[in-house]
Parts: structure tokens; C-alpha cells; sequence
């Protein structure tokens, strides 16, 4: 079974900083998977905002977000990060860490793996 734990949500004025953590556990997990990050606001659908190739090393962001987040991840502790910097308010959602089960990514693909969530709020 695999686990996926956030932390690091929490309350940040607009135009401030905060990082999110996801540690993924499991004896089938790989080192490689794609991570990645996923956002729901209220009444609103779950999207996508960044995924992470951890095998190439190459990052993907939603368009809403790129400049402003970075994520990276260190694969020997099998973690992912999201540095969300310049936040807004329309960034105040719960986010979601996500994991694939796969050696590649691509936007096609869906997450096999899902975290609890955790509140990230941007006050005006």
C-alpha cells in the first residue's frame, strides 16, 4: 500500500510564500514515480498544477502557476515539494499531492495515488 502525507498548508497574505511537502511510503514505491500536485477551490473542479518526471528531472506547471511555483522533489527520501511563491487569493484551494505508477509522466495520464489534502488560504 502506498501513503502519501502532506504538510506545510496553512494561512499566508497575498504576494507571500509557502511550501508544501508530500513524503510518499510504500514498499512498491519507486524512487522514479511521477509526483506531482493537483488543487481543488470550493465549487470548483480538482486541477492540475505541477507534475514532476523524477526520473529526467523535467517539471510541468499549469499555466496559472508557472513563475510563481517550483516543484522539486529528493528521491533517495522519495519526497516532493512545492514552492508557491507570489501567492494570490484564487490560489486558495486544498491541495493534493499525487502520485503515478508509472517510470514517465504525461498529461494524459491519472494519478494512481492521492494524499489527504492540505488547506492553503491566501487572504487579499
Amino acid at each position: 500500500q502506498v501513503q502519501l502525507v502532506e504538510s506545510g498548508g496553512g494561512l499566508v497574505q497575498a504576494g507571500g510564500s509557502l511550501r508544501l511537502s508530500c513524503a510518499a511510503s510504500g514498499r512498491t514505491f519507486s524512487n522514479y514515480y511521477p509526483m506531482g500536485w493537483f488543487r481543488q477551490a470550493p465549487g470548483k473542479e480538482r486541477e492540475f498544477v505541477a507534475a514532476l518526471d523524477r526520473r529526467i528531472r523535467r517539471t510541468y506547471y499549469a499555466d496559472s502557476v508557472k513563475g510563481r511555483f517550483t516543484i522539486s522533489s529528493d528521491n533517495p527520501k522519495n519526497t516532493v515539494n512545492l514552492q508557491m511563491n507570489s501567492l494570490k487569493p484564487e490560489d486558495t484551494a486544498v491541495y493534493y499531492c499525487a502520485a503515478y505508477s508509472t517510470t514517465y509522466y504525461t498529461s494524459t495520464l491519472s494519478p494512481e495515488y492521492w494524499g489527504q489534502g492540505t488547506q492553503v488560504t491566501v487572504s487579499s
